[in-house]
């Protein structure tokens, strides 16, 4: 029997040997800390799985094994095999900033009319990927499949693998410099996505707002959405009660979010642009928006003591400027900022950490608490303080509680800002 017999009989792969369903195939993959390799015996031995796919010669020889000359290569070509074979509708998401968030968004939209399937998380790399398409069964119609990248050449990686028929970039801003080089490298692997399109006759849901991906998205066949009443499907709107984004859709009227930041705007706009060219419904569009409440600290409220703007998965100098200067408008009195380091910058680091600095001295904002060896080297400002970690400053807190406060948490996944919540919650 072939590996994707064997996968066939449940549509199920597993890369953890602690985790493998009745008639997975497990994957024997390597990691930087593990090699799956060490478990395929003991995992072939149990029966649980259907087929262990392994890439250690030295192995010996088992009724369940299936030795391949590399397993990760194996289990990318086994995701697009299915994907081809399912006559998916797939939707490649990439973007400095939203992706995750728009992912999510229009998976809510297309989940009212359609069979789906989406990223879990932002499982979005070279092993992400395939996983998700191995998700898929025999009734699945549309994959919403996100794709990350901090160097160039992965997103070409990934469309290889997953075949978009469709792609949008939510935009692109100057993150993981250390990995791309400059802000060009950066233009150039996202725009890797458009460039698949172009070549395999896809399709582009494309920001019309957004120069420079109108510019690099000219010559591929394209549905645009934004403000342009004329020939786009929404408009920005705004509602009396901050911090949540409302927007007006010219076909259904106030879409009232639970989103916090106008930055999240093209994020419900391509949403509304993808439900209105797959034809859901109207209402199902608005129900769908609304209905979405962000999770893992992605442009979360949290009200306690204090009201926190809890936006602290990520961030790059980009998603950084936008988040600080939405907060300025909806903080109203006695607004607090903690930040943590922005990481992956390079050589542009110190630039991009002066920068954010001179943007809070001129917006006004007179109270921060920054984290991290960066912003802890580059401040000058005595009213901002410093702490080299998350553990750091919530000790502070714990000796100095603030209440009543309106706080943005924006920081790098790696400086763990969450770890403060308790302290401030």
């Amino acid at each position: 029997m072939s590996i994707y017999e064997y996968y066939s009989k449940a549509y199920k792969v597993s890369t953890d040997s602690r985790q493998v369903e009745k008639d997975a195939v497990f994957f024997a993959l390597k990691g930087e800390h593990f090699d799956g390799n060490d478990f395929a015996l003991e995992v072939a031995e149990k029966g649980i799985a259907s087929l262990v796919v392994a890439d250690r010669e030295s192995l010996p020889d088992h009724p369940r094994i299936m030795k391949v000359q590399d397993a990760l290569l194996t289990l990318q070509g086994l995701a697009l095999y299915h994907r081809l074979l399912m006559k998916l509708k797939v939707i490649g998401i990439t973007g400095t900033n939203g992706k995750t968030t728009t992912k999510e968004l229009v998976s809510a939209v297309l989940a009212k009319k359609y069979n789906i399937l989406y990223t879990q998380g932002n499982y979005n790399n070279h092993l992400g990927v395939p996983l998700t398409l191995l998700r898929a069964t025999p009734g699945t119609q549309i994959a919403v499949v996100e794709m990350g990248a901090n160097h160039p050449g992965e997103i070409n990686h990934l469309c290889k693998i997953a075949d978009p028929n469709y792609g949008i970039i939510t935009n692109i801003g100057r993150a993981h410099l250390e990995g791309f080089g400059n802000f060009q490298g950066v233009v150039n692997t996202k725009n890797e996505l458009y460039q698949y399109l172009k070549e395999h006759h896809g399709m582009a849901f494309v920001n019309k707002d957004n120069d420079l991906l109108m510019q690099l998205s000219e010559g591929l066949d394209r549905y645009t959405y934004g403000t342009d009443e004329a020939d786009t499907v929404v408009k920005p709107y705004k509602f009396q009660h901050h911090p949540y984004l409302s927007v007006q859709n010219f076909y259904t009227g106030v879409i009232a979010t639970q989103l916090v930041g106008d930055y999240n705007f093209e994020n419900v706009a391509a949403a509304i642009g993808v439900g209105n060219y797959f034809e859901v419904d109207d209402d199902d569009i608005v129900k769908a928006l609304q209905d979405y409440k962000p999770t893992n600290s992605r442009s979360q409220v949290i009200k306690g003591r204090n009201t926190i703007v809890m936006d602290a998965y990520n961030a790059n100098p980009t998603s950084m400027n936008a988040s600080v200067r939405s907060f300025r408008e909806i903080c109203g009195e006695r607004p607090l900022l903690i930040l943590g380091d922005m990481r992956e910058l390079g050589e542009a680091s110190e630039t991009e950490h002066k920068t954010i600095l001179h943007l809070l001295k001129e917006l006004g904002f007179h109270e921060a608490f920054l984290v991290g060896p960066n912003f802890s080297q580059y401040n000058d400002n005595p009213e901002y303080l410093t702490f080299a970690t998350s553990d750091d400053l919530a000790s502070y807190l714990e000796s100095h509680p603030v209440s009543q406060r309106h706080i943005l948490v924006k920081g790098s996944r790696g400086i763990q800002l969450e770890r403060i919540l308790p302290q401030i919650q």
